[in-house]
């Protein structure tokens, strides 16, 4: 067989499978300066290899117990790709990998990502890894990898998925939950910058039903568009907890609040003999969520089992180191809320039990 008829001119190729091999190569280069931006001590940040590499001494660590954790952003992802909102939904990754690790008491190392999409958009993708990489230097974790997959066939045009891995160390002796949360200790809330990345299938119904546009001013808050509002990526509570934590004795436990409210996710941390009482009165007013409960018929109970409310984290104190600890995250930059406290349960309580009602509801 002679080498004309080894190269046919129609000889199929992985482009004409709908896979451009350049095309990612292309985005590699394009997102090595943000990637190269989340460099810290430990990691030097180089794309290309087959692995991240990550230097624990360098990091400063002596004795440390890692802890990992992975996530994803759910049905937000519609909503980015339905309003082009693609700069900070990788903001929203990071903070959902992250934010799990603070409340063991684990600083962030670092972060890979897993981008997955049918034909590869590059303008697209650096926008979605500038705000991870984005989320990686709020964090103080480096972007050390990731897996960018051109699946055609398998996603629709115009769609993507995501997911984060992120690996964080804590020193031995130091991991959360603390084993001495018991009744009178103090529950502090720290505010959240909206809906966060949990709940988004139940928004999406209750903007169907709303008939609204993203693009049109909110009902509630006309000087920012409604996308605008229900994009705002999620806090990254990293630095605030870990200089409280650094300046202070007194964080028994955190939760973060995503998916299952304040419901499901405080007795995460809790001790079966314990419950906690909040103040739903002392949660910060936040329009969006006033508009979600009365635009959806959404009763008050559903709304604390799916939403963060207002709080995306909440801090176990002892009543003596409140002050400290609220003191501590005031110089951060954080407005924390007393909110409730820790009871012994009886036997027919929830562990989560509610007084009050969240401001704003009734009107």
């Amino acid at each position: 067989m002679g080498d004309s008829e080894n190269s046919k001119s129609n000889g199929l190729s992985y482009r004409d499978a709908g896979v451009d091999i350049d095309a990612g190569n292309a985005l590699i280069d394009d997102i090595k300066p943000m990637v190269k931006a989340t460099s810290r001590p430990g990691a030097d940040s180089e794309l290309g290899g087959f692995g991240g590499l990550f230097d624990l001494k360098a990091a400063g660590f002596q004795d440390p117990i890692l802890v990992a954790a992975n996530d994803g952003v759910g049905t937000k992802l519609a909503l980015a790709v339905e309003s082009g909102r693609h700069e900070t939904i990788g903001i929203d990754l990071v903070a959902m990998c992250v934010n799990d690790l603070i409340v063991q008491g684990a600083e962030p190392l670092f972060f890979l990502d897993y981008y997955a999409c049918g034909k590869l958009d590059r303008t697209v993708a650096a926008h979605v890894v500038s705000g991870i990489a984005e989320g990686c230097k709020m964090a103080g974790a480096a972007l050390i990898g990731g897996e960018t997959a051109e699946m055609p066939g398998l996603y629709r045009e115009g769609d993507y998925d995501l997911a984060g891995f992120c690996v964080g160390a804590v020193e031995r002796g130091q991991t959360l939950p603390r084993q001495d949360v018991k009744a009178g200790d103090v529950l502090i809330g720290l505010p959240s910058s909206g809906i966060h990345s949990n709940g988004f299938s139940l928004v999406r119904k209750v903007l169907a039903l709303s008939g609204a546009a993203l693009t049109e001013p909110a009902a509630f808050a006309p000087e920012q568009s409604l996308g605008e509002i229900l994009m705002e990526p999620t806090r990254i509570y990293v630095k605030p907890i870990l200089a409280a934590l650094r300046n202070t004795n007194g964080l028994k436990a955190l939760a973060h609040i995503t998916g299952g409210g304040f419901t499901e996710n405080i007795p995460r941390v809790l001790p079966e003999d314990l419950s906690v009482n909040i103040d739903l009165g002392q949660i910060p007013h936040a329009p969006v969520f006033k508009w979600l409960s009365q635009t959806g018929g959404i009763a008050e109970l559903e709304m604390l089992r799916t939403f963060n409310c207002g709080i995306g984290m909440v801090i176990i104190v002892s009543p003596d180191d409140k002050d400290a600890v609220m003191a501590a995250l005031q110089a951060e930059g954080e407005a924390p809320v007393e909110m409730g406290l820790l009871q012994e349960r009886k036997t027919e309580d929830a562990q989560v039990l509610y007084h009050n009602h969240l401001s704003g509801y009734g009107s």
